[in-house]
């Protein structure tokens, strides 16, 4: 178990046993369990080695199945997580950014978006000068291929002068206008100089 990083309560979750069945194996009884398949698939061995039939761990054993081929056989695509506060303002820095890498079934990520997922990213609402359109918490999917603004008041990752922020939009001329849909949030006022476009807001997703 130790050889997988594996505790004896987390195999027993996984195979769905009490941990005592898992205690009573691993010191040397129990060998008759009717889990024992299950416990050896999950350990990368056969029955054979977990009852001493065998000296060889690999004889007989049904390998685990990869990340790779479980996100292929089951159509699962990459989505990158990335902290708004801090990972958005690292990728136009020095600092490095630290980036969680979810896999989404690829039928869901094409309904939120024609992009790729590889120019898609998560991050999380902060505060609540977007409520009720974006909740302190919620998912929010970006979409860093679009970075043109057109004049469809919609909603934007944004970094204004080392800040960055999600808003509504309206450009006029030179003016960007940033609209909090929260009423007890002034809008705020940019020029076309100052705003780097991050990407679009596609999606905004939050818990019932």
């Amino acid at each position: 178990m130790s050889d997988r990083g594996l505790s004896q309560s987390e195999l027993a979750r996984r195979v769905g046993v009490s941990q005592s069945a898992i205690h009573k194996l691993a010191s040397g009884g129990a060998y008759g369990s009717a889990h024992l398949h299950k416990i050896a698939r999950q350990l990368g061995t056969s029955p054979s080695y977990l009852t001493g039939e065998t000296d060889d761990p690999a004889e007989g054993a049904t390998p685990l199945p990869t990340p790779e081929f479980l996100a292929e056989q089951l159509d699962l695509v990459p989505l990158e997580e990335v902290d708004l506060d801090y990972g958005l303002g690292a990728a136009y820095g020095d600092t490095p950014v630290s980036i969680v890498v979810h896999k989404m079934p690829r039928l869901l990520m094409e309904a939120m978006s024609e992009s790729p997922s590889t120019s898609l990213f998560v991050t999380r609402g902060v505060g609540d000068s977007m409520q009720p359109v974006i909740n302190h918490g919620d998912l929010v999917i970006i979409d860093r291929s679009q970075r043109i603004i057109g004049r469809d008041d919609g909603i934007w990752a944004l970094a204004i002068s080392g800040m960055h922020t999600i808003k509504r939009v309206r450009i006029r001329g030179e003016q960007v206008r940033l609209l909090s849909p929260n009423p007890d949030v002034s809008d705020d006022v940019a020029t076309t100089d100052e705003v780097h476009v991050i990407g679009k807001v596609v999606f905004v997703g939050r818990r019932m």
